[in-house]
């Protein structure tokens, strides 16, 4: 859907760039956002500041960005959350995601923006991996980590992807409106997942990235386990929310496979001695797993009601923060 113009002509866009201690780089990376783009009447940077210990606000502020300022940590994912909330209250027609740290040139913004100017996608994501000369240097581990991700992701949607991690997008305030995110640790891999089931389209533009840091460490992939670990909580959090069946059936064939198969094992048994014993209790074991694929099976079908009723309820959320974002 073509985002609706404001009055005048033009659309408004927000630019958000949550920060953590940034201060050799935010003011830069404010400067450097672009004040004139194609389809674009007015631009705004907002400053997220996630409880940094340092100028980080001070020198944002002084850089020309409003700041939210939060009095301590609350983490990516949360403080993304609460900038939507900022842009749409700010009458965004489209909202810029971009990291503070300078690892993204903010002159494409305007690359990344255009297909959702144009009503070609409800979200563009910069991608460091679609397009193979444009691949930073990075640790090989994390190149790896990367791609395992974007594999997942894409079984998980249905949808092929290169890089579901960067944290420099744009969405168009449709998508905005139907976004609902759960995750405090992060919010990159779980926007495709929301999206793409409630039917947006969302592109890859590949983009040239910095593959590590010109200062400091990155406060959410310091710890590369750590990341995995709830990067995945997550997402299968997420995929359990809109495919209930389809894990559930999963984790019910993992119990009822070998519970077959020791039923199985005790009938050729009996069949080739005439006795259960002394192999009975591969009946009770194997009796109890089919009886906990059952039991998973009929969670799954639970669950997958209790997703048809979540979808409506977002319908209705959907329109009342319509309502309640209404252009100012």
């Amino acid at each position: 859907m073509v985002p609706e113009p404001l009055a005048g002509g033009g659309l408004k866009l927000v630019v958000l760039i949550p920060c953590l201690d940034e201060e050799a780089t935010v003011g830069r990376v404010v400067a450097a956002v672009p004040r004139s783009l194609p389809g674009i009447r007015e631009v705004e940077v907002v400053v997220l500041d996630d409880g940094s210990t340092d100028a980080t606000a001070e020198r944002a502020r002084e850089a020309g960005a409003r700041v939210v300022r939060h009095g301590r940590n609350l983490g990516l994912g949360v403080t993304f959350r609460q900038g939507v909330g900022r842009a749409l209250e700010l009458g965004a027609d489209i909202v810029v995601n971009i990291d503070g740290d300078g690892q993204f040139d903010p002159a494409d913004i305007a690359v990344v923006v255009a297909p959702v100017v144009a009503g070609e996608a409800e979200m563009a994501t910069a991608s460091r991996f679609a397009a193979a000369e444009l691949v930073p240097e990075m640790p090989a581990v994390k190149r790896w980590g990367n791609r395992r991700v974007a594999s997942l992701v894409s079984r998980i949607t249905g949808h092929r992807f290169h890089d579901v991690s960067c944290g420099f997008r744009a969405f168009s305030r449709e998508a905005l409106l139907r976004m609902n995110l759960f995750g405090s640790f992060t919010y990159t891999q779980e926007t495709f997942i929301d999206l793409l089931v409630k039917g947006q389209r969302v592109v890859e533009i590949p983009v040239s990235v910095r593959g590590t840091r010109e200062f400091g460490r990155s406060r959410v992939a310091s710890n590369l386990f750590r990341y995995a670990f709830r990067s995945l909580q997550i997402m299968f959090r997420a995929a359990v929310s809109f495919h209930p069946f389809p894990v559930f059936g999963f984790l019910a064939a993992g119990f009822f496979a070998p519970g077959l198969a020791l039923l199985g094992f005790l009938v050729s048994h009996y069949l080739r001695t005439g006795a259960f014993s002394p192999h009975i209790w591969a009946g009770f074991v194997g009796g109890s797993l089919c009886f906990v694929g059952v039991v998973t099976l009929i969670l799954g079908v639970m669950a997958d009601m209790m997703m048809r009723m979540r979808l409506n309820q977002e319908q209705i959320l959907y329109f009342l923060k319509s309502e309640r974002y209404g252009r100012r």
